[in-house]
């Protein structure tokens, strides 16, 4: 999400998107999610956990191989949860005898491997929620409600930030964010989470999956103010890791973590609050 102040407006972001989103629209309403969704979740979470390890300048000894046993670590994750635990031991532990062997001084050990566990948790295992998402009856609901409220969170928020923002949000991790941006994403979420449901169906959507047009606002407000944590997560990052963006492949629009970071905090979110609505 990128919520700034008093700048111009971006017809690039428009048209990037306006590309975009009709492809992925017509992509999870007309595919099964097996293999199809998991092959795009795939895709998606390992050029993210690629540009991870790129901010964070990973030697490619230790990148590729992070991202190879990233790979086999995310279809795991979704097909044999079970199997986790010792997956991400054997993962971690031959990257850090990569590490230990591949390299001729000890300096920088920590730097150099800690982006490694870090991408692992904070893509592919929170990537993984979208794929339990999409699994279910109504999964391909959810994944829309979920893409669509971050969406439209994240658009509201920008725009709200850039005529209407004065009072800063987080200056230290993103000095162009406000209130009145975050107040926007908010909006955001409950105006996607209202409009989803309209367009499924709002009396069936309510009758089968038990929920009150109460219930359908409370997930939109959520899911519009976990974005913004999820923006500020990345913000983080990019600071420490000292970037502007996380890549350059969608202009005006930054990454492909840059695109994600919302729904990478809102899509385990939104699992566990269908739980317990």
């Amino acid at each position: 999400m990128r919520d700034t102040v008093k700048k111009p407006f971006d017809f690039k972001r428009l048209i990037v998107a306006a590309c975009v989103i009709p492809l992925l629209i017509l992509f999870i309403q007309y595919t099964r999610p097996e293999p199809w969704f998991f092959i795009l979740l795939l895709i998606v979470s390992i050029a993210a956990l690629h540009e991870f390890y790129a901010m964070y300048k990973m030697p490619h000894k230790l990148s590729i191989p992070a991202l190879v046993a990233g790979t086999l670590l995310f279809f795991i994750i979704c097909f044999s949860p079970y199997l986790i635990i010792e997956t991400m031991f054997f993962s971690f532990l031959i990257l850090l005898l990569i590490r230990l062997f591949a390299f001729d001084s000890p300096a920088g050990a920590m730097s150099g491997i800690g982006p490694v566990a870090t991408g692992y948790l904070y893509i592919l295992w929170f990537m993984s929620f979208q794929w339990l998402l999409r699994g279910d009856a109504y999964g391909r609901y959810y994944i829309f409600l979920l893409y669509t409220s971050v969406w439209l969170a994240d658009s509201t928020a920008y725009y709200v930030g850039t005529y209407l923002g004065k009072r800063k949000l987080c200056p230290s991790l993103s000095p162009n964010k406000t209130y009145e941006g975050a107040a926007g994403s908010i909006v955001g979420g409950i105006a996607g989470s209202l409009l989803i449901s309209y367009i499924f169906g709002f009396g069936d959507i309510l009758e089968n999956l038990n929920l009150t047009v109460f219930a359908v606002v409370v997930i939109g407000a959520v899911l519009g103010s976990v974005t913004i944590f999820g923006d500020l997560i990345e913000s983080m990052f990019k600071r420490d890791a000292g970037v502007k963006d996380s890549g350059a492949l969608f202009p005006g629009h930054g990454g492909v973590l840059d695109k994600l970071d919302g729904v990478l905090v809102a899509g385990p979110v939104l699992y566990f609050l269908l739980g317990f609505i």
